[in-house]
C-alpha cells in the first residue's frame, strides 16, 4: 500500500474557470473619541507610575547590607587607634574613689585637738571620753608584736606620734573598715573623706586574728558612698587588682597589679605567725596603704591591704604585698559571708 508522503508536493495547475471578481475590502473603522481617551489615560497612568517609583528610590534607597565581623573588628581597631581610652585602674578608682578615707590616730588626745583649736580659735577645749579609747596598756589578743611595730612605725610619717593608714567606706552610714594595727592604741580617731569632710570615729568591731578593725564616723557627707564588695570564690592567680591608699600619707595613690598568689602565711619579721589564708599581690604598696582597699578592675573590693613582705629593717615594697579577703572583714563588720 503506497504512503502518503510526510511533506507537499507542487500541484499541477488547473483548468481556467469563469469565476467571479472579489469584492472590494471594507474600509477600516476610524477610532473614536472614547478609544482615543483610553489609550491617553493608559499612557499617563504609566508615566505616573515611572514617576512614582523614582521618587520612591530616591527617598528610601535600597537597604544597604548586613554587618560582618570583619566590620565589626575594623570598625572596634580604628576607634582604638584614634581614642585614648581609660586604663583598667583609673576606671577601678573611679568606681571606689568616693569611699576611700585617710586614717589617723592620735597617740595623745591633746595633739588632736590642739591641731583642731588651731582652724577655730573659738572652740572650747575638748576632752577625750574614755568609753571610746582603745586600750593601750591592755589591748585585746591578736598580732600584738607586729602592730605595736606597725604602729610605731606610723606614727613617724606625720608630724608628732600618730598612726596613718586608709579605710574603705563599707556601709553608707559611715562604717569603715581599715586594719587594727592603724588604730593600735590610739586616744583618738579621725577620718578624711574623699571630700574632705573630717570626723572623729570611733572603733566598734575588732577581729585581731586578721588585723581588722571597724570603725564609725560620727559624721558624714551626705551623699557619701559605700564601696562594692566582691567575693574571691573566683580570684585567680594573674587576675589583675588595683591598691588605693595614702603611702606615707601622700594620696589618694593608686597602684595596679595582678594577684600573684593565693591562701598565703604571713609572718613578722621574728618569725611569729600571725596571718593566714592571704591574698598577695605585686600592686605597689607601703605604709601608709594599710587598711585601703584592693579592688578588681570593676572597682569591687576583693581585699583590705594589711602587709608587705620585706626581708630587710627598712619598710618599702619589694613587690610582694598581703591582703586579707574581704569575706573575713564582712565577717569582722556583722555581715554575713558571701
Amino acid at each position: 500500500m503506497k504512503r502518503s508522503p510526510l511533506y507537499s508536493t507542487p500541484r499541477r495547475p488547473e483548468p481556467t474557470r469563469d469565476v467571479a471578481p472579489p469584492l472590494p475590502a471594507a474600509p477600516r473603522a476610524q477610532a473614536g473619541p472614547g478609544l482615543r481617551r483610553r489609550r491617553w489615560l493608559g499612557v499617563g497612568l504609566g508615566l505616573a507610575a515611572l514617576i512614582a517609583a523614582v521618587a520612591l528610590w530616591r527617598v528610601a534607597p535600597p537597604m544597604s547590607r548586613a554587618l560582618t565581623q570583619k566590620d565589626i573588628d575594623r570598625a572596634v581597631l580604628h576607634t582604638l587607634a584614634t581614642h585614648n581610652l581609660p586604663s583598667p585602674a583609673a576606671k577601678a578608682f573611679a568606681q571606689v574613689q568616693g569611699s576611700v578615707v585617710k586614717v589617723i590616730g592620735y597617740s595623745d588626745a591633746s595633739e588632736a585637738d590642739a591641731k583642731d583649736e588651731s582652724k577655730s580659735e573659738s572652740r572650747p577645749e575638748a576632752k577625750p571620753d574614755a568609753s571610746k579609747i582603745v586600750p593601750r596598756a591592755k589591748p585585746r589578743p591578736g598580732p600584738s608584736e607586729k602592730a605595736r611595730k606597725d604602729s610605731e612605725d606610723e606614727d613617724k610619717q606625720g608630724k608628732g606620734e600618730r598612726g596613718v593608714g586608709t579605710g574603705v567606706v563599707i556601709v553608707d552610714n559611715g562604717t569603715i573598715l581599715t586594719n587594727l594595727h592603724v588604730v593600735f592604741g590610739a586616744k583618738r580617731i579621725k577620718v578624711i573623706f574623699a571630700d574632705g569632710l573630717e570626723a572623729d570615729a570611733d572603733v566598734v568591731g575588732l577581729q585581731p586574728q586578721n588585723d581588722l578593725a571597724v570603725l564609725r564616723a560620727r559624721k558624714i557627707p551626705d551623699d557619701l558612698k559605700a564601696a562594692t564588695m566582691r567575693s574571691t570564690a573566683d580570684l585567680r592567680p594573674g587576675d589583675r587588682v588595683t591598691a588605693v591608699g595614702f603611702p606615707f600619707g601622700i594620696g589618694p595613690s593608686v597602684s595596679h597589679g595582678v594577684v600573684s598568689g593565693l591562701k598565703r602565711e604571713f609572718r613578722s619579721p621574728e618569725g611569729q605567725k600571725i596571718l593566714t589564708n592571704l591574698i598577695q599581690f605585686d600592686a605597689a604598696a607601703n605604709p601608709g596603704n594599710s587598711g585601703g582597699p584592693l579592688i578588681t578592675d570593676d572597682g569591687e573590693v576583693v581585699g583590705i591591704v594589711t602587709a608587705i613582705y620585706n626581708p630587710t629593717q627598712e619598710r618599702f615594697f619589694v613587690g610582694i604585698g598581703f591582703a586579707v579577703p574581704i569575706e573575713n572583714a564582712a565577717q569582722a563588720a556583722g555581715m554575713p559571708p558571701f
